[in-house]
């Protein structure tokens, strides 16, 4: 299992998954800008690794991957002086913030490119390097449903996730000949505490919209993210809406294990025809919230 790096690790997905390759004896490495989290986040994945009789290390590196390109260069460096080459990059750092388009604040608009999608590109960067070095390791890239499908108030975090999607199959490409192997999660909405501030910002046509497709934990997310990438697939999700939207958007995706994803591809032969289809109904049902919430809007002007 070696040495796993993971972004966004102080809470959410990113924990889970610590916790997830901490059983299995893996040495990790959290990174999070939130000191007090990180410290909280240390000793909840150090008491799983004692718990399970692992023997991995777990440390924690306080930065902003979004920003100082030196600060993640060195924190890399750090990282793998103290532990050794890193093994698996999990790319978790990310947040969500729903508002109408025009809302949307010139510096809120840079913040949620750098953290969902510049952060991803530095950090990586600098890991691919090292691994390329070994000639092995795993890279995995959070991105989201919202990346497969743009959903109202989602505009430019859709954008974000929806790059980190083409950012990985160039990457698999570039990567293959040295044993580096790519994945891309899409979660489907899951129960964080950064879903809990997301909410606090929606639009009612993005609720409406966001609760026909229910709501995951982020063990099940982890879980999943951590079986599928260590088995070399390209994609991860959960759920059927998950199972959906991957399968209608796999286009050119790259198969880098087959006999791992013989299912996914069949499923992508015989059913496309039929998601599309059931797409189409989904798609109304969104537009109709919208319309719906627009008339009420129009009808309590009128009101006034």
């Amino acid at each position: 299992m070696n040495f796993w790096q993971i972004t966004g690790g102080s809470s959410g997905i990113g924990l889970s998954v610590a916790h997830d390759v901490a059983r299995r004896g893996a040495s990790v490495t959290l990174v999070a800008r939130n000191v007090a989290n990180l410290e909280k986040a240390l000793e909840e994945v150090r008491s799983t690794a004692s718990r399970a009789g692992a023997g991995g290390k777990v440390q924690t590196f306080s930065a902003d991957i979004s920003g100082n390109q030196e600060q993640i260069v060195s924190l890399v460096k750090d990282a793998e002086s103290s532990q050794g080459p890193i093994y698996m990059l999990v790319n978790c750092a990310g947040f969500a913030r729903a508002m109408k388009f025009e809302d949307i604040s010139p510096q809120l608009a840079k913040q949620l490119i750098d953290v969902n999608f510049t952060g991803s590109v530095i950090i990586t960067q600098e890991v691919v390097r090292s691994m390329k070095q070994q000639q092995e390791g795993i890279i995995v890239f959070t991105s989201s449903l919202g990346g497969l499908l743009g959903v109202y108030g989602f505009t430019l975090y859709s954008a974000a996730k929806g790059a980190l999607v083409k950012l990985a199959e160039a990457l698999c490409q570039e990567v293959k000949p040295y044993n580096i192997t790519v994945t891309v999660c899409y979660p489907p909405d899951t129960d964080t505490p950064g879903f809990e501030e997301e909410n606090k910002t929606k639009p009612i046509e993005t609720k409406l919209i966001s609760e026909s497709a229910g709501l995951f934990k982020a063990d099940e997310v982890a879980s999943k993210l951590v079986k599928d990438a260590l088995r070399g697939s390209f994609c991860s999700t959960v759920g059927m809406e998950g199972f959906m939207l991957t399968t209608l958007c796999a286009g050119m995706w790259p198969i880098a294990n087959f006999a791992a994803e013989f299912a996914a591809f069949l499923a992508q032969i015989l059913l496309t025809w039929l998601f599309r289809i059931i797409s189409l109904f989904i798609l109304w049902s969104f537009d109709r919230i919208v319309r719906q919430e627009h008339q009420k809007r129009l009808a309590s002007k009128k009101s006034e």
